[in-house]
């Protein structure tokens, strides 16, 4: 009886020690990766026959196809994109997550009025999906537009593995003064939802920026200007703040850790947010050379978030607007001035100004006929966009010890950009989202 109780006390264990193993062993997932052509980001080129190896959420090990095979272990997972264009994940540094479209001020009050904060957050989740199927695997989001912090609410969701998304950088509701962003001219009488949170005085900004942080903002954003108007071949507009005030933004960001990046579209605007220290300029379609040798003195980033300019020009124009039409063909020209000078340019989009139906890779194009050549662009989507987010240990490029954020392309987007808009691989922190390339 005692023999029986000994054999079934050691089976019992051995069970539990295989058991043990096996929970250890699914902890560690191993892939390789086989890239038939590899861009690599840093060097700006294209790197031929190349090997990825992933353990966990991780790159491991980059190099020959050959000498990264060996290193392998058999139970690593192969994923074979011998016969496809490997690379980082892309980076949207300017988008809207609670926001569907934004064409008209009546698609922007419909969704302030009729939509509530749980719905919008709902959509965003659709959203969020939609942009790591085409292969963004982060994004910087520049504003809940009335939303409050759902946009943390669906950082927090994605991170915890609830639903699937891009890494998210956000910067809550944004910042305007009083009487300076919609919704306006209802009835003085009603109390109407604010896009932003409504700000004034340099004390009430300082505790405003720590109360947005304290609530999980990772970046401050505030609107500089606002009246767009044509004279004398320049873009003007009035600025929504002092000097004292946007100062308090920069100051006060910077001194808890964050960065702050600022709406900016007329020469006053982006001249003021220059002057306060910021450090990306978004949109930015005023500048002109003197503007920009101060960008690139000062290490300032520009998100020119051209497709958006391109999307909603005509509709804005309708409605009478059509300053819309003026600032679309003005950045067209400065783009590659801007380029030429030296301006550390981030991708950036304003997705959700324009529907997230619409694949926001569509902007390379644009980027590319603007001035830049395709390597470039695709360097403003991985490492310059890393840089700006202040996250070059983990993303931006494939090398060893960054997350596995990998997408895959047919053909070679360095030859054509708008193969970036047929992304087919997607890999997110060594999980696969989307794979139609892989044999």
């Amino acid at each position: 009886m005692e023999k029986m109780l000994l054999s079934l006390f050691l089976i019992g264990s051995l069970l539990q020690i295989s058991l043990v193993a096996q929970q250890n062993a699914a902890r560690v997932s191993s892939v390789l990766i086989k890239a038939g052509r590899l861009v690599d980001v840093r060097a700006g080129r294209v790197l031929q026959n190349q090997g990825i190896l992933i353990e966990n959420d991780r790159i491991l090990r980059v190099g020959p196809l050959a000498e990264i095979e060996r290193q392998a272990s058999p139970a690593t997972r192969v994923v074979d994109l011998s016969h496809a264009t490997v690379m980082p994940g892309l980076v949207d540094c300017h988008v809207h997550i609670l926001l569907q479209g934004d064409v008209t001020s009546a698609d922007y009050d419909e969704q302030l009025l009729r939509e509530s904060i749980p719905y919008r957050a709902i959509r965003a989740t659709v959203s969020v999906r939609n942009a790591l199927m085409n292969g963004f695997t982060a994004m910087r989001d520049l504003g809940t537009e009335g939303a409050m912090y759902a946009d943390v609410d669906v950082k927090n969701a994605i991170a915890r593995g609830v639903i699937p998304g891009p890494r998210m950088f956000v910067s809550t509701r944004a910042f305007s003064g009083t009487g300076m962003y919609p919704l306006l001219g209802y009835s003085w009488e009603l109390t109407m939802p604010e896009g932003v949170q409504i700000v004034d005085g340099v004390e009430n900004i300082r505790r405003a920026v720590r109360e947005e942080v304290k609530y999980g903002a990772d970046w401050i954003k505030f609107y500089a200007d606002r009246r767009y108007y044509m004279k004398a071949g320049v873009l003007h507009s009035w600025v929504n703040f002092t000097d004292e005030e946007m100062k308090a933004f920069v100051e006060e960001a910077h001194r808890l850790g964050h960065r702050v990046a600022s709406h900016a579209m007329g020469r006053e605007g982006i001249d003021a947010a220059l002057r306060a220290g910021v450090d990306s300029i978004e949109h930015g379609y005023g500048l002109d050379e003197e503007l920009i040798d101060r960008m690139v003195r000062q290490g300032t980033y520009w998100c020119p978030t051209i497709y958006t300019g391109v999307y909603v020009a005509e509709g804005r124009a309708r409605e009478g607007r059509p300053i819309y039409m003026t600032m679309r063909d003005m950045e067209a020209k400065i783009f590659g001035v801007a380029v030429r000078k030296g301006v550390k340019v981030a991708f950036g989009t304003d997705a959700g100004a324009f529907p997230w139906t619409e694949n926001a890779a569509k902007e390379f194009a644009f980027m590319v006929r603007y001035g830049m050549t395709p390597m470039q662009a695709i360097q403003s989507a991985t490492i310059t966009a890393s840089e700006l987010l202040d996250a070059t240990d983990d993303m931006g490029a494939i090398e060893a010890g960054k997350f596995a954020d990998i997408v895959a392309v047919a053909n070679d987007p360095t030859q054509d950009i708008t193969e970036l808009e047929r992304v087919r691989f997607v890999m997110k922190g060594g999980q696969v989202f989307r794979d139609e390339l892989s044999h």
